[in-house]
């Protein structure tokens, strides 16, 4: 979609009584972000963006390795907005491979988790804190 300036709402600036574009929000990037650290102990992968067989390498490396090196692994996906079968392959092969906790599903994945069954196969919670501890 091309640029157009004089389409776009208009706001003052406080600084001057000129007239600004207001910032637009609604065209933002839905690619995938993986975020990860550790906490107590174990490896939180923080997962943002739309997750499909095009998008789901960065996130499969992440719990993949996280998976041989942390007894742990927690999944933040509060910020996924779409995920597919491909997504719920990887949760349920990451899942076989170790421990993995899922925290504060957006309301997309948990549907998708509702749907096939999946929420009553893996470990969800409602915080990090929760899903860190022991």
């Amino acid at each position: 979609m091309p640029w157009n300036e004089a389409a776009l709402p208009a706001r003052a600036s406080s600084s001057s009584a000129t007239l600004v574009p207001e910032q637009v929000t609604a065209h933002a990037s839905y690619g995938p972000e993986v975020r990860q650290y550790e906490h107590r102990g174990a490896c939180v992968i923080a997962a943002a963006g739309e997750y499909d067989m095009g998008s789901i390498t960065a996130l499969s490396e992440a719990l993949h390795t996280a998976a041989k090196q942390y007894p742990r692994v927690v999944l933040q996906a509060s910020d996924i907005t779409f995920a597919d079968s491909t997504f719920l392959n990887l949760l349920l092969v990451t899942h076989q491979t170790g421990t993995l906790r899922l925290v504060a599903p957006s309301a997309q994945v948990r549907r998708l988790l509702e749907v096939t069954g999946v929420d009553s196969i893996l470990e969800i919670r409602q915080t990090i804190e929760d899903a860190t501890a022991s």
